[in-house]
């Protein structure tokens, strides 16, 4: 789905909670922290974590821990935990997508989790179209999971978390993306990358647009540079995804993601691989894309869900 920025005028069960969850930007307005110049080799290193930057420790008992919202506690346990973090950078996750990477494939355990989650109010579930027309079942935080998550500062630092199915339409490609990271995730790790951290697409449009309402359109160059993005037609093309993450050497790296859809035109496509962005494609749709590709003389990496 072609989610350009277009200026109106113009992992598995055990992993640790604190640590695999690190991320870049939050929608919540305190945590935009754009940088104006160009960070050094040092800098761009990732720093230690100050105690003022440490989430609180939360406290198991028996397996579980009690947070709470306002003046309501929940008793939930590490995977039910974790799930709500998942959910919350992701805003919508495919049910049978959690249980094959958050649960490592134990279904019963994380139909469980989602059914308690679900009977506290904290998750939503909805059925959605999916491939072949085939209904599939989608799952989503609730305004009272997110006021939990933030509450609790679940997240890391500086994580952005989302909630809802705010456009339905697009829910079974937003869903995709949690696939897409899966994927993508193991390709990095698998060549020594480490701490990765997931930025949407929402966050990336979001300071875009205000930078661009600031600035002004003749300063697109050096907003989309800013941003680690490039000016294609007069255009500044958004990713669906963005993994930041170290590298074996401790250097900062950055992949930018599209999900490639039969329905995208052939401009669109275009776009995103003049844009520099890696393509994926939902299985089955890869022939599709490469025609379009030879259509217009243009050559890409497709990998495929």
């Amino acid at each position: 789905m072609s989610r350009d920025f277009t200026p109106p005028d113009l992992s598995d069960l055990p992993r640790d909670l604190s640590d695999s969850d690190r991320a870049v930007g939050a929608p919540s307005r305190d945590r935009d922290r754009s940088q104006r110049t160009a960070p050094t080799r040092a800098q761009r290193r990732t720093p230690e974590r100050t105690p003022e930057d440490r989430r609180p420790e939360i406290q198991f008992r028996d397996g579980c821990a009690v947070l709470y919202e306002r003046d309501r506690g929940y008793r939930l346990n590490q995977s039910e935990i974790r799930t709500i973090v998942e959910l919350g950078k992701f805003r919508v996750i495919a049910a049978n997508d959690l249980s094959a990477h958050a649960y490592a494939g134990n279904r019963q355990l994380a139909e469980r989790d989602v059914h308690n989650l679900v009977r506290h109010g904290l998750v939503r579930t909805g059925m959605f179209e999916g491939p072949e027309a085939m209904p599939r079942e989608l799952l989503t935080l609730t305004g009272r999971g997110h006021r939990l998550l933030r509450a609790n500062r679940l997240a890391s630092e500086g994580q952005a978390v989302y909630y809802g199915f705010v456009k339905p339409r697009e829910a079974n490609h937003d869903a995709d993306l949690y696939r897409l990271y899966q994927k993508e995730a193991a390709r990095i790790e698998a060549n020594g990358g480490r701490n990765l951290c997931v930025i949407l697409d929402y966050e990336l449009k979001r300071k875009i647009n205000r930078e661009m309402a600031r600035l002004g359109p003749e300063a697109r160059p050096e907003i989309a540079a800013r941003h680690g993005l490039q000016v294609v037609r007069n255009k500044i093309p958004v990713p669906d995804l963005r993994i930041e993450y170290q590298t074996r050497e401790g250097d900062a790296a950055r992949v930018n993601l599209e999900l490639v859809t039969e329905h995208y035109r052939g401009r669109h496509v275009a776009d995103k691989i003049h844009a520099g962005f890696s393509l994926y494609t939902p299985r089955g749709e890869a022939d599709h894309l490469r025609r379009v590709l030879n259509q217009r003389e243009l050559t890409a990496e497709i990998l495929s869900l």
